[in-house]
C-alpha cells in the first residue's frame, strides 16, 4: 500500500472507484441510465477535482452542483446514495493507500456527500 500524494494515485483512486460505482446495484443507474455518463470527459474532471481538494492545486474548473441538480430532477439522488457513494468511496481509498492524506479524503468526502445530500433534497422541495 502506498500514500496518496501525486496526480497518478488520484488517477489510481478514481478508476478503482468508478469501476465499483458503474456495477453497483444502488448507484450505477445514476451514471450509466440517467446522466450517461462520458467517461472519456468526466474522469480527467474527477481527477482535476480531486487533486484540487487534496492538494491545493486548482486545476479543477466547473461547478459539481450544477451538474447533479438536473440528474436530481430525473431521478431523485437520495440520502441512502450518498451513503453508498460514500462507502464505495472509503472502500476504495483503504484498499489502495495509507497515511494523512487519506485521512483528509475521507473527511472531504463525508462533508461532500453530506452538503450534496443535504442541497438534493432541498432542490425536490422547491
Amino acid at each position: 500500500m502506498k500514500k496518496l500524494e501525486s496526480r497518478e494515485d488520484i488517477e489510481l483512486l478514481i478508476n478503482s472507484f468508478y469501476a465499483k460505482v458503474i456495477k453497483d446495484e444502488i448507484i450505477a443507474f445514476f451514471f450509466n441510465d440517467v446522466a450517461k455518463v462520458n467517461w472519456d470527459h468526466h474522469l480527467p474532471k474527477m481527477y482535476s477535482f480531486w487533486e484540487t481538494i487534496l492538494f491545493g492545486q486548482m486545476s479543477y474548473k466547473g461547478n459539481p452542483m450544477a451538474v447533479h441538480f438536473p440528474v436530481n430532477e430525473v431521478a431523485a439522488m437520495e440520502k441512502k446514495h450518498f451513503e453508498q457513494w460514500l462507502k464505495l468511496w472509503k472502500e476504495t481509498i483503504l484498499e489502495n493507500f495509507h497515511g494523512e492524506n487519506v485521512s483528509m479524503a475521507i473527511t472531504k468526502s463525508e462533508n461532500i456527500a453530506k452538503l450534496m445530500s443535504f442541497k438534493m433534497e432541498m432542490a425536490r422541495k422547491l
